[in-house]
């Protein structure tokens, strides 16, 4: 995997990818960035990534679930939990309860915060302009400028399908792999300029699915920094048949909720 060739021989990362239990979250291997996967309603992922970032003691702390500006209206030191999620608006911004995400901004009191959410305007904006346009770096140093190889683009725009129950019309699935890409290259870009300006280590609470090391946001990070060190945690709320593409994973008990096809039936 491609983490595990860019440590550094002073630093402790995995061998082998693996299953860990929670007790592992506290003693994790030691990066520069490490990536805190989540199911987004899975309140138990949220009690994984708040003792995980409590042990690590970041320097910086991004969201994917904050846009940039967002992030620089947070003061310091943090307000109430009620206080915050009506700075942020949160109730309007589409992300489960605020409650679930703010025992780990607490967990890191000395983090800066730093939001990487692509604006809803702005992923449409990118459907006509093009991702690369929508980027606030340099999109070939992540390698937004590149297409992709057609059999990576059809595995993408298949498991694109998949996880909308299969009810997408064929021609959105290009836009939705092309955003996805952004979306990864944002979170990739963010925990660069972060590591720059607080000089790590860095924590990115992020899904899961952005947190994988063969397309997502550490690809990205390892094409622009490959000096950097990373770490991603996957958690799933299913055994999995083969090694998930994350250095290491948990396994939680799936939350209770509705059942996402219904919406496309």
């Amino acid at each position: 995997m491609i983490l595990r060739t860019l440590a550094a021989a002073t630093l402790a990362l995995p061998a082998v990818a693996a299953e860990i239990t929670p007790d592992a979250l506290d003693t994790l291997p030691q990066a520069q960035v490490i990536y805190l996967g989540e199911v987004h309603d899975n309140p138990l992922h949220h009690i994984h990534q708040t003792r995980a970032t409590a042990a690590i003691a970041p320097t910086a702390l991004i969201l994917e679930m904050l846009t940039e500006e967002q992030a620089a209206t947070i003061p310091a030191p943090l307000p109430d939990q009620d206080t915050l999620a009506a700075l942020l608006d949160w109730d309007n911004s589409g992300w489960p309860d605020f409650a679930m995400y703010y025992p780990i901004l607490k967990a890191a009191p000395q983090a800066a915060i730093y939001g990487a959410a692509l604006p809803r305007d702005a992923a449409r904006a990118s459907l006509q302009d093009g991702i690369a346009a929508h980027f606030p770096g340099d999109p070939a140093r992540f390698g937004l400028d590149t297409p992709l190889d057609p059999d990576d683009q059809a595995t993408r725009e298949a498991h694109q399908a998949r996880a909308h129950c299969d009810a997408l019309p064929e021609h959105l699935l290009p836009g939705m792999v092309a955003i996805q890409r952004l979306r990864d290259a944002l979170l990739a870009e963010a925990a660069l300029r972060a590591h720059t300006e607080t000089g790590g280590p860095v924590v990115v609470i992020t899904g899961t699915e952005h947190a994988r090391t063969d397309i997502g946001a550490p690809l990205k990070l390892a094409r622009a920094a490959p000096d950097l060190t990373q770490l991603s945690i996957g958690q799933f709320e299913f055994p999995q048949d083969t090694a998930p593409p994350h250095d290491l994973w948990l396994v939680t008990d799936p939350h209770p909720r509705p059942d996402p096809c219904a919406a496309f039936r």
